[in-house]
């Protein structure tokens, strides 16, 4: 018998995308590396992957998360 049994904690009402089972789960069924969320409603939390989509294509663009190349890098030639 194991004396620290791991849980997950979550609040009624707070939803999630399950990453390992592709669907929307209320409360943290899963384990955290497994799932996004919070998410206010499952609505939002059925557009999980849509979002996270979206943001990466921001973050992408983002002119301030890329550098410059430095003048006379190895990467010019």
């Amino acid at each position: 018998m194991a004396l620290f049994k791991k849980r997950t904690v979550g609040k009624p009402g707070e939803w999630y995308y399950c990453l390992e089972h592709k669907k929307v789960e209320e409360g943290p069924d899963c384990p955290g590396k497994d799932r996004f969320g919070p998410y206010a409603s499952r609505q939002e939390a059925q557009h999980a992957l849509e979002t996270a989509r979206e943001r990466n294509l921001e973050w992408e663009n983002d002119p301030r998360w890329h550098d410059a190349p430095a003048e006379g890098s190895a990467d010019e030639g």
